[in-house]
């Protein structure tokens, strides 16, 4: 080979190179900011009558109480009601619990329930640094049938809320609906580049039929600034959102997963195999993680009303505020020894106990219900 064609190829290659850089860059198109960093408030859903009746709505209300008045020394609360009626009920239920409203506003928008990590705004970050909405598709949870009336689980008013959230705030909303079906409980990210999420949730027919992992992750490269992934299988039908990875796995920072010990993840129908994979995964750079493990519940969780729901609690769904964090409480011995191991990664802040057995009948806990806007 003559030095002519050699340099020419050294050219080539080294052009290709740069072009792989540049195009790996130009995938990115957003960033999502980790939970914990700066927040200028909190999106709740406060519960309502008009889906599920007033004995459903009475039995949540104290949990927005407590998650309220545990945040509003943190950040702001924004509070969607489902109409005046239902505002000027929430405000007397806060006044009566001596809970100032300097630090909370309110949004009339009907709602279908109470679950605005799945269904609300997807706070993101464009390359320039601006605040924007994504709005990606929510359909119910794959279109799932209520077991109780056996009726369709209505979504459609959840549906529209980050657009409706966007108009009010003046801030650019992305149409993400015809690109992905995706709950923000599905997903969970390091602020390092890091995406954590179980297959089942989102590579699922329910949700986006025909869609592949490679496909999945260019869509999460692009809008959240993911570039790597660690998969679970997960299992589809498990229960109503066919296994989110908040329930049982979240990242604690860049290098640590907060999860349970292998034998209450089995306990909490995490497959064996998933649980090999979750405790031997790497980051970016191909370094193991760190793993604090945080117990189940001792025992059964019983509803405020004494009715046993015939399984444990987890304490993994938790949410970091500015200077809180709120970790799910199930008035069970086990919720001191939670709250103090999750008090150790946050010494900046105050860990506490919001009581969701009542929540817990639904399936969700403290991080199901919240949503954070960062700054």
């Amino acid at each position: 080979m003559s030095i002519c064609l050699m340099i020419i190829l050294a050219l080539v290659s080294g052009c290709d190179e740069d072009s792989k850089a540049i195009t790996t860059e130009t995938d990115i198109l957003y960033i999502m900011p980790e939970e914990s960093e700066p927040h200028e408030g909190t999106w709740l859903q406060w519960p309502h009558q008009y889906q599920y009746g007033v004995e459903y709505r009475n039995s949540l209300d104290p949990t927005w109480i407590d998650m309220t008045q545990a945040l509003v020394s943190s950040e702001n609360v924004h509070i969607i009601a489902y109409n005046e009626t239902e505002k000027n009920r929430i405000i007397g239920l806060l006044t009566s619990a001596g809970i100032a409203l300097d630090h909370i506003d309110f949004k009339i928008q009907k709602t279908d329930d109470v679950w605005v990590r799945d269904n609300g705004p997807i706070y993101t970050k464009d390359l320039d640094g601006n605040l924007v909405i994504q709005d990606w598709g929510f359909n119910g949870w794959g279109e799932k049938i209520d077991e109780v009336s056996g009726f369709p689980i209505e979504f459609e008013n959840c549906d529209i809320i980050p657009t409706k959230i966007g108009e009010s705030q003046g801030i650019d909303v992305i149409d993400l609906n015809s690109t992905m079906i995706n709950e923000g409980g599905s997903v969970v990210i390091n602020g390092n580049g890091t995406l954590m999420a179980c297959k089942s949730s989102i590579l699922n027919n329910n949700r986006n039929p025909g869609m592949t992992q490679t496909e999945a992750e260019r869509i999460f490269k692009t809008y959240l600034g993911a570039t790597h992934f660690i998969w679970l299988d997960g299992q589809a039908g498990l229960e109503l959102t066919d296994q989110h990875i908040d329930g049982f796995a979240v990242f604690g920072n860049a290098t640590t997963i907060v999860t349970m010990s292998e034998s209450d993840l089995l306990e909490y129908d995490v497959l064996q195999s998933d649980i090999d994979k979750l405790y031997t995964a790497t980051n970016k750079n191909g370094e193991a993680y760190t793993f604090v493990q945080v117990p189940l519940t001792q025992n059964t969780v019983k509803k405020t009303d004494g009715t046993d729901l015939g399984y444990k609690g987890s304490y993994i769904n938790y949410y970091i505020a500015n200077n809180k964090v709120l970790v799910p409480n199930y008035n069970d011995p086990n919720d001191a020894v939670a709250n103090g191991i999750i008090q150790t990664l946050y010494p900046t802040r105050t860990v506490v106990g919001i009581d969701v057995r009542n929540l817990y009948e639904n399936g969700g806990m403290v991080h199901c219900v919240t949503q954070q806007q960062p700054l």
